[in-house]
């Protein structure tokens, strides 16, 4: 099996986001592997552990981005690539996904690529099924397990999870996947993993090798950010002898704040 794990670095979740003249910033909070791909990055070592093969890391971002993927690399991967060119500045999910499947056309053999869910700061979702449409590979989203994988019969059947239940959904490979955190538990990577993360060379792959002489424009832009402005809000204890007439004091104080 030949896996290609996408991921990206994104802020600590622990990160107090503020704006200020329309720049955003976490402030002195770290950079991290986004959460929701440490459990990608799980379950493509449990397919390698299961069926062998190669794990390449992939991810789209600027040179600090190679930090993230030395996590990957820490954790088990095989090998780590980053995409990275300023052209791609400013790229939405439409661009990154054409830049994200060039990149896995160029990595030949690729029988199951692999999301998380979504990335903590944009929270969208929607890169991996964008990336798997213009593959032309089907798209298993929302995964919460991997039923059943046949690397020689080239098919795959996966546990969707949805707000109804869980969906089984089967395909042929090579495919899509992107995974919810109920599909595993990520490992911590080994001192000797991130040993030979500190040390591993990371190629970097710009728009001309792969083969992307045009970018697009974003059809989404961000012209102006803001902050949310800042509401004062005030606690009142409403009480009263009985219930009854704690809760007809609370319905004339709706009433007089015209909240009903």
């Amino acid at each position: 099996m030949n896996i290609v794990v996408c991921v990206k670095q994104t802020p600590d979740t622990a990160a107090i986001v503020t704006v200020e003249d329309g720049v955003v910033s976490w402030g002195d909070a770290p950079v991290v592997l986004n959460p929701w791909d440490e459990y990608a990055v799980e379950e493509a070592l449990r397919i390698k552990e299961a069926h062998g093969g190669e794990i390449t890391a992939i991810s789209l971002g600027p040179e600090d981005a190679k930090e993230a993927l030395k996590q990957a690399l820490a954790m088990g991967c095989d090998q780590a690539i980053l995409i990275s060119d300023p052209v791609f500045a400013g790229a939405d999910t439409l661009v990154v996904s054409k830049i994200l499947a060039a990149s896995i056309d160029k990595i030949e053999g690729t029988d199951l690529v692999i999301f998380g869910r979504a990335s903590v700061d944009s929270d969208t979702g929607v890169t991996g099924p964008q990336v798997a449409r213009r593959l032309g590979w089907p798209a298993l989203s929302l995964v919460a397990a991997i039923s059943s994988l046949d690397p020689e019969g080239k098919t795959i059947a996966v546990e969707r999870m949805l707000d109804e239940g869980r969906q089984l959904v089967s395909s042929p490979l090579p495919a899509v996947v992107s995974v919810v955190k109920e599909i595993n538990e990520p490992r911590y990577p080994s001192f000797m993993g991130i040993r030979k993360a500190s040390r591993a060379e990371i190629p970097l792959w710009t728009a001309a090798e792969l083969g992307l002489d045009e970018i697009s424009d974003p059809a989404v832009m961000w012209p102006d950010i803001m902050a949310p402005p800042k509401i004062e809000t005030e606690v009142e204890m409403i009480e009263g002898e009985t219930p009854e007439e704690i809760a007809a004091r609370l319905v004339d104080r709706l009433m007089e704040e015209k909240v009903i």
